[in-house]
């Protein structure tokens, strides 16, 4: 159950507004009494819940007397000091969180073989994604099949992004697809294509016929290969990241000649 302690009142606060609401213009020491608020805060409470412009006080009267400010009002004026204080929040995460990218660093390369591997659309996205995010220099996309990632924005809108952040850092993003499986992408596919990707000068978007698997290379150092499901070739069933100096490097030997004699992609 919402409570005004839930936009930022402390329990006697709330105590005191509520208690407020009901008695109209009152004194701190009925105030106390009604609200249970003890004689020695009550002062402090109503200063308080006063510098929130939750109440108004009469001055001139002996003694000084409060009244409520209406519960309309007063839920607006919390709910911008709230907003007003996360957004002074989400500023001061993003300075640490600039402070700490400039300040931590990976540990150098090494040729030591690691892999992991994702079991399920949502894990294999956020793996894929992880890695798309991580990239330096290069990542070459390579597609065969239809499968979630390219049923309906060709890479999808997650995978997408990663893939415009990386062009954004001036990482080369080549991505080969078959011709069969651009016959079977939207209409809206083009236009994605022309708007969000092609305009950058580091993406390169070609077809062949000599394509096989779905995977993707990462800073020629570590090859993402989608594996499908055993009885339904369309649906992925993991990823496997394989971070393999040697063996990136290999695939990217059987790939360059098929990138090299594949046709530019274009959309009518």
């Amino acid at each position: 159950m919402a409570n005004l302690r839930d936009l930022g009142l402390s329990e006697y606060e709330a105590r005191a507004y509520r208690a407020l609401l009901k008695t109209g213009p009152t004194t701190a020491k009925e105030l106390s009494h009604v609200s249970e608020v003890p004689m020695g805060r009550i002062y402090d409470v109503l200063n308080s819940i006063e510098q929130y412009s939750l109440v108004r006080s009469q001055t001139a009267s002996r003694p000084k007397k409060y009244v409520a400010v209406e519960p309309a009002t007063a839920l607006d004026r919390l709910l911008e000091d709230k907003k007003r204080e996360l957004s002074e929040k989400e500023s001061q995460y993003e300075e640490i969180v600039q402070e700490l990218t400039d300040s931590l660093e990976s540990a150098d390369p090494h040729d030591e073989r690691f892999w992991t591997a994702a079991v399920g659309p949502e894990e294999v996205d956020n793996l894929l994604v992880e890695r798309l995010d991580a990239a330096d220099d290069r990542i070459v996309m390579v597609a065969s099949t239809v499968s979630d990632r390219f049923d309906i924005n060709m890479i999808g809108e997650r995978v997408s992004i990663a893939l415009e952040d990386a062009l954004s850092r001036d990482v080369d993003v080549s991505l080969l697809m078959r011709p069969a499986l651009v016959d079977d992408l939207p209409p809206s596919v083009g236009t994605r294509y022309r708007t969000s990707l092609s305009p950058h000068r580091n993406f390169d978007c070609r077809t062949s016929s000599d394509v096989t698997g779905t995977f993707t290379i990462v800073d020629d150092s570590e090859v993402c290969i989608e594996v499908a499901h055993p009885l339904r070739e369309s649906d992925r069933f993991a990823l496997i990241d394989l971070k393999d100096r040697s063996f990136a490097s290999e695939v990217r030997g059987e790939f360059e000649p098929r990138w090299e004699n594949a046709e530019p992609l274009t959309f009518d």
